[in-house]
């Protein structure tokens, strides 16, 4: 599965909570990759980090970013289990190409009416990612909530007005860093590395960081029998156009990406239609197209899963 932590807000938790998970799955005997496509590498240092300091790599950690991202990161997902993508703050083209990348979204936000006010351009980027994935699925995922505090406890309600779900895992905030520090010495495990939150077992005891890789991996077939992941989507020029320049009418085209229909018709009927088509001015192919629209129209909820 390919899982990417984004949203255009900075400072929301995209890198801890993307190395994490991908510590927490490799900690599970899965075999992840890292892509680190913020510009400034924080999941790479980290990583470096981890290494100068004498501690096993947990998981591969690559830079890529790059707007070819959608395009690469498959090719890697078929080396791996899982491939985690924390995605960059403020580059919206570098953020178009993960949504295309992504089977998952998981959108980090702190609970402050700011951070939830900041993720509305993140969901428009995502539905407009929909056009091109219609599979994509995104969801919050609730960062530093401090539970004794008003505003702690009215984050999921403020959430519970846009039109994405979020997940019911949460992550609480705990000691600062520096307190971890003088208590723990030296950090050890993947999750002691992140400054304000729970430690590794608190954060079991919680039920937060592992419901959600729970919720992440559910129903994921076994490695090297996977459907889909790791195959290099068709060039698409529309959606290339739209990563480039969130260029709107490539949301309006009609040749995105589909899936091709067969049917046998007798000569007869394909006569009727050609000539409907003919008297329409459109191809058969278009005048066939609208049929199916129209009979099966799109009734998908405005909280998709």
């Amino acid at each position: 599965m390919i899982v990417a932590f984004l949203n255009q807000k900075g400072g929301v938790g995209k890198t801890t909570l993307a190395t994490q998970i991908a510590g927490e799955l490799a900690l599970r005997g899965q075999h992840v990759i890292l892509l680190d496509a913020d510009p400034q590498g924080s999941s790479l240092d980290w990583t470096q980090r981890r290494s100068q300091q004498g501690l096993p790599r947990l998981f591969s950690a690559v830079g890529l970013a790059r707007e070819t991202l959608h395009q690469e990161a498959p090719e890697l997902a078929r080396r791996a289990d899982h491939v985690i993508i924390d995605g960059p703050p403020r580059i919206a083209a570098l953020a178009r190409s993960a949504l295309l990348a992504a089977e998952r979204v998981l959108i980090p936000v702190q609970p402050s009416p700011y951070d939830v006010w900041a993720s509305a351009e993140m969901v428009a980027l995502i539905r407009e990612a929909q056009v091109f994935r219609p599979a994509l699925r995104a969801a919050f995922v609730i960062n530093r909530r401090v539970s004794t505090t008003i505003i702690g406890r009215e984050a999921r309600q403020s959430l519970a007005e846009q039109p994405l779900p979020a997940l019911r895992a949460e992550v609480r905030r705990g000691a600062p860093a520096h307190r971890l520090r003088r208590q723990r010495g030296r950090w050890s495990a993947c999750t002691r590395d992140c400054a304000g939150q729970r430690s590794c077992a608190r954060d079991r005891r919680a039920g937060g960081r592992t419901a959600a890789v729970a919720d992440m991996t559910a129903k994921q077939p076994p490695r090297g029998k996977r459907v889909g992941i790791g195959v290099r989507p068709p060039a698409n020029p529309h959606a290339e156009a739209w990563i480039r320049q969130g260029d709107a009418d490539a949301l309006n085209k009609g040749d995105l990406y589909t899936a091709r229909l067969t049917l046998d018709v007798t000569p007869a009927l394909r006569a009727r239609i050609k000539i409907v088509a003919f008297g329409q001015g459109v191809t058969v192919a278009k005048l066939l197209r609208g049929l199916l629209e129209r009979e099966f129209p799109d009734k998908r909820p405005e909280n998709l899963p």
